[in-house]
């Protein structure tokens, strides 16, 4: 399947519009293994939830959401449940007002049919028709959409690596900074200033972000939110509810409503 993709990827890239769309569907659990595109990708799922990586961190992305992805960004997605992908390659000269780096997007109900209709025109579209508008008034649309907090950046440092892979692992490992740094030989000190330098994030926060990207995707799996809030480390579900309303603006039961 993943080399079916492959060569549908290059058809796509091989056109010479600016903006092409293209759908796929995935059973859970699929990865599609590590890859980079010559344009910019809007990665859109109509049912389920991405986990896009890259070295430059991680992006959850849930529905009616959408994660921008710069030219040439190596990356890999992975499922989490049934996903029915639609996307949209973007060539970055389309416009001067698109996202300057990799981000998740607010996906309006007009983006969400402008997308999902793109993927019904053909690669070699005519520009100056009804097809070319329609392409043209989903990267005006594109360009005033909300940028979300839903990206966990990881830091280059091999040490501080191996404290946020046994983070994103675990989220209820509520270590200190003190016993994180013993275990992978630095000091405590260092921790937090090579967090602070590497991801723009102190210690506290980047365990924070880590685990409330955990619950988005669970909660979206239909899970309870009392586990979700135990296993993220919460002593209760209070806690971890005034914690998300703090961090998206909502309670979590309403974040995908």
């Amino acid at each position: 399947m993943l080399d079916e993709l492959t060569t549908r990827h290059l058809a796509f890239h091989a056109t010479h519009r600016a903006l092409t769309a293209m759908e796929v569907d995935y059973p859970d659990g699929v990865s599609t293994g590590v890859h980079a595109h010559p344009t910019a990708q809007l990665l859109y799922a109509i049912e389920g939830v991405m986990v896009v990586r890259s070295i430059a961190g991680t992006w959850i992305v849930p529905p009616n959401r959408a994660v921008w992805l710069a030219p040439g960004l190596d990356h890999e997605t992975v499922m989490s449940g049934r996903v029915r992908i639609r996307t949209v390659f973007v060539d970055p000269d389309a416009s001067p007002y698109l996202p300057e780096k990799n981000c998740v997007i607010a996906v309006s109900p007009l983006l969400r049919e402008l997308i999902v209709a793109a993927t019904r025109i053909p690669v070699d579209y005519d520009e100056a028709g009804r097809d070319g508008r329609l392409m043209r008034l989903l990267l005006d649309e594109l360009r005033v959409s909300d940028v979300l907090p839903l990206h966990l950046p990881f830091p280059d440092d091999a040490r501080l690596r191996t404290i946020c892979a046994a983070i994103a692992d675990d989220p209820s490992d509520s270590s200190t900074v003190e016993q994180w740094a013993e275990r992978v030989g630095i000091t405590a000190k260092t921790v937090h200033r090579l967090f602070a330098k590497q991801t723009g994030m102190s210690f506290a926060q980047w365990r924070r972000q880590a685990r409330l990207l955990h619950a988005l995707r669970r909660i979206a799996s239909g899970e309870k939110i009392i586990d979700v809030a135990f296993d993220c480390g919460y002593a209760s579900q209070s806690a971890f509810a005034a914690m998300f309303r703090r961090h998206f603006g909502v309670p979590p039961s309403m974040f995908y409503r």
